[in-house]
């Protein structure tokens, strides 16, 4: 299984936007990608107030761009996140992806809000303007099942856990970790919940922008079931091309059973 991760700089005109998503679909097929992997907000500055402004329903302007180029360059893409109008006019920052055909299979709403105060660091609050989703997030492809979660979701152990236990093999996180954050916890995190869940685990951030006003850590990472990097990228805008061996997880799990050794009858984390 091969996966292309864009990292993009992110434009405040949409149209700008997807000429840089479909030159990233263009490589993924020149490298023979089965996946092309997009950032949290790609297509939109990463600013509370923008949230509101952009944000379009399921089956929008956004939604359908993405939906023809998988179907045009017969790719799955995981589709960064996006602002998503819902039902009552709540806004949420979600995650689709989309199969060979255009097809949408998976839908994640952000579970947990971006909400902090570091002293002396980075101060953000995405409550401002965005709504949590309620949802576990695992969805089926032709190489098994996968998981998706959005940034600040993958910081709590239970989510990651839950996936894994739903069949993820890998799991998607298309993520825009800060100066402050992104130094201190970027590597660690991805490594540590690979390593504890024996999964994959890559995570596709924006290119730092100093010209915006949120300024991107990069880094875009993929980390293997031992918890090795597998590749990482720097700051900058470009393209990193990773081929995952799923043979992997069953091995390493066979070797060192965590999760067969889970004392269920201890404590419990319930799969819905």
């Amino acid at each position: 299984m091969k996966i292309l991760q864009a990292q993009m700089i992110v434009s405040p005109v949409i149209e700008n936007a997807f000429k840089s998503v479909e030159a990233a679909c263009q490589k993924a097929v020149e490298e023979g990608a089965d996946f092309l992997t997009l950032p949290e907000m790609f297509c939109c500055p990463y600013e509370t107030a923008n949230f509101p402004r952009y944000a379009e329903a399921e089956g929008g302007n956004v939604w359908n761009k993405c939906a023809v180029l998988a179907e045009k360059y017969n790719i799955y893409i995981s589709a960064g996140s996006v602002p998503e109008l819902g039902e009552a006019g709540e806004v949420y920052n979600t995650a689709y992806v989309f199969d060979r055909q255009g097809r949408q299979i998976a839908k994640h709403r952000k579970m947990h809000l971006f909400d902090i105060d570091v002293k002396g660091g980075q101060s953000f609050k995405e409550s401002d303007t965005l709504t949590a989703g309620r949802k576990v997030t695992v969805f089926d492809t032709e190489f098994g099942s996968m998981g998706l979660c959005i940034c600040y979701d993958f910081r709590f152990p239970e989510l990651a856990r839950l996936m894994v236990l739903k069949g993820a093999k890998v799991i998607f996180v298309p993520a825009a970790f800060n100066m402050t954050t992104g130094p201190a916890h970027w590597e660690l995190m991805f490594r540590s919940q690979a390593m504890f869940n024996q999964c994959f685990a890559i995570g596709t951030s924006p290119a730092r922008d100093l010209n915006s006003s949120y300024h991107s850590w990069g880094h875009s990472i993929a980390v293997d079931p031992w918890g090795n990097v597998i590749a990482q990228m720097d700051e900058k805008e470009g393209y990193q091309l990773i081929e995952l061996d799923l043979s992997k997880i069953n091995s390493i799990r066979q070797q060192l059973p965590l999760i067969k050794h889970r004392r269920t009858d201890l404590y419990t984390l319930e799969v819905k």
